[in-house]
């Protein structure tokens, strides 16, 4: 019976791991130490080697004799756990063992010794699947679980999973494999399985499989099964309901030359072959890219405007999960492709440069944006980026928004606090459940999503994360009202509130004033605000208290921090 490329080729020892370096070090280590944990959690996307590490340390550890961390293979133990058989490995599937009976049964059986091996271990896969009471009733035991007991959880959603589970046990985060690596390895698999492909179609898999190995030999193994001789990237395309390279490079001109006939005919007849929309999307805009990191790296001349190029990819990615979400996405996308075709060469090159950097300079540097050259003056490059922040400043009425004052601004903030600040809190969400609306509510927690593109920028990032751990309650044309679980995070963010506020606004393009406060707080405000409603008492709006600032003295900065991290215990001579 033939069996799938990614069963032949799962790895069977920490050496044939792709890709997770870091973790395969430490397994190993803890292996060659006989120092084990109780309990452990690999999270990450799929496809990037968690159940598979999983079974490989689970044999290793049971091993009489591991060579380097590695199971040897020889002992009886490696010959029993290599076995289907095996009763002391025992991997559950979360996703259809997710009750609190199936729970109640795995604790009855833990106690039960090994039946041959050292340790018996347990692999839940998918374990953000179970459910709250399963959760409640695996607590006690994944604490303190008998000797010979080893849990190895695994997820793609840890976010699902209870703090309370994950803080008993030790944690590794399983990263995507990188395109390359995704290409050494399908280059060995083909040497060995004598395909004939060519190296862009292996190009081509390795990007679009998205760091998960198991994807790409899954990809591989389809396209074998569909060529008889050499796999082209016509092929690839073929299989994939995409286009080759030439195709995407016609549309490409079509779109610039403002063909208006032939791509919508095109589009149609993409919809009519049943080729998936988002995939040329996703393939024209990579296409658009490499066009313009070659402008850039190589000097290559492009055949269009560079701003206009710019202004698709953005366009592109910005309306991406729309398109997603629509409907009709073939109507969505030919409308927005008119739109752009129709303002081609209107707009003048200020105009495009503020477009560009009203959609991406919260998320790209300024060096992205006018990159030095090898051959360009660093000064003449200077005095570029000089007019490129005029231009914001310019844009934002008088508003400088150039790092270094932001940075300098910040130095000054750490120095004063705003005494208020809690009067200022709750008049905004005083203000905020007056003129709430619901639709307002849902129309903002939908903009969440697009924080998930910041969180990864070295300016912005760590407050797109506090926005997106935040949980929007309350919403009005002026005010948002954000809860968070412990007050610790709460105060965190408080001291963070104006460039939360900030950042908030730029991203979403709207003008709100946000309150931050507590879970319980809010759950007390609600309680209040429904009981006053049923009661007839409307809530109206009140004027916002300006901030008051207590002013320290910079020169006993030590002191201040130290009373702002440990409270009234500090004490100062």
């Amino acid at each position: 019976m033939y069996k799938a490329l990614y069963r032949q080729y799962r790895p069977v020892n920490f050496d044939d791991v792709f890709g997770q370096d870091v973790i395969v070090k430490t397994l190993r280590n803890s292996i060659k130490k006989s120092s084990y944990g109780h309990a452990y959690m690999f999270f990450g996307p799929r496809g990037t080697g968690k159940t598979s590490v999983s079974k490989i340390f689970a044999r290793s550890l049971n091993c009489l004799d591991p060579i380097d961390g590695n199971a040897c293979g020889k002992c009886k133990n490696c010959l029993n756990s290599y076995q289907k058989e095996c009763v002391d490995i025992i991997e559950i599937d979360a996703a259809s063992n997710n009750g609190v009976d199936e729970i109640r049964e795995l604790k009855n059986k833990i106690s039960l010794v090994p039946a041959d091996l050292k340790y018996k271990v347990y692999i839940i896969d998918e374990v953000h699947m179970l459910s709250i009471g399963a959760f409640n009733a695996l607590l006690k035991t994944l604490e303190e679980p008998p000797e010979h007991v080893i849990f190895i959880l695994a997820t793609t959603d840890p976010q699902k999973v209870p703090e309370t589970i994950i803080s008993r046990c030790q944690c590794f985060s399983f990263k995507r494999i990188s395109s390359e690596k995704i290409m050494i390895n399908l280059k060995k698999i083909c040497v060995k399985e004598k395909i004939n492909i060519n190296e862009d179609v292996l190009e081509e898999i390795a990007f679009s499989c998205d760091g998960g190995m198991r994807d790409a030999l899954s990809s591989l193994d389809q396209l074998n099964s569909y060529c008889e001789n050499q796999i082209t990237l016509e092929h690839y395309a073929e299989v994939n309901g995409s286009l080759t390279t030439e195709e995407i490079k016609s549309f490409y001109y079509d779109i610039f030359e403002r063909n208006y006939a032939n791509v919508l005919t095109k589009i149609k007849t993409y919809n009519d072959l049943g080729k998936n929309i988002i995939t040329i999307l996703d393939r024209l805009m990579r296409y658009l890219r490499s066009l313009i990191i070659k402008h850039y790296i190589d000097n290559e001349k492009l055949d269009f405007d560079l701003y206009d190029i710019h202004s698709l990819v953005l366009l592109i990615n910005e309306k991406m999960f729309d398109i997603k979400k629509s409907s009709n996405p073939i109507v969505y996308v030919e409308m927005i492709l008119l739109e752009f075709m129709n303002n081609i060469g209107v707009d003048s090159k200020k105009t495009k440069m503020e477009k560009i950097d009203n959609s991406s300079s919260k998320s790209l540097k300024m060096d992205d944006i006018v990159p030095i050259k090898s051959n360009e003056n660093p000064a003449k490059t200077v005095d570029i980026k000089e007019n490129y922040i005029e231009k914001i400043v310019e844009k934002n009425n008088g508003k400088n928004d150039d790092y270094k004052t932001k940075k300098a601004e910040n130095l000054v903030d750490n120095f004063s606090e705003v005494s208020n600040i809690s009067e200022i809190m709750d008049v905004r969400v005083n203000n905020t459940l007056a003129k709430a609306n619901k639709q307002l509510l849902v129309n903002e927690i939908s903009k969440l999503d697009m924080f998930n593109d910041y969180t990864f920028d070295q300016e912005i990032g760590y407050i797109c994360c506090s926005i997106l751990d935040a949980k929007i309650r309350a919403v009005s044309d002026e005010n948002i009202v954000m809860s968070y679980e412990f007050d610790s995070i709460v105060k965190q963010n408080l001291n963070n509130i104006k460039k939360i506020i900030e950042v908030y606004n730029n991203i979403t393009n709207s003008n709100k004033k946000i309150a931050i406060i507590s879970d319980s707080q809010w759950e007390e405000i609600k309680n209040k605000y429904i009981y006053d409603l049923k009661n007839g008492n409307i809530w109206n709006v009140k004027v916002e208290p300006e901030e008051v600032f207590i002013e320290q003295k910079k020169d006993d900065i030590i002191n201040n921090k130290a009373i702002e991290l440990f409270g009234d215990i500090v004490e100062i001579n």
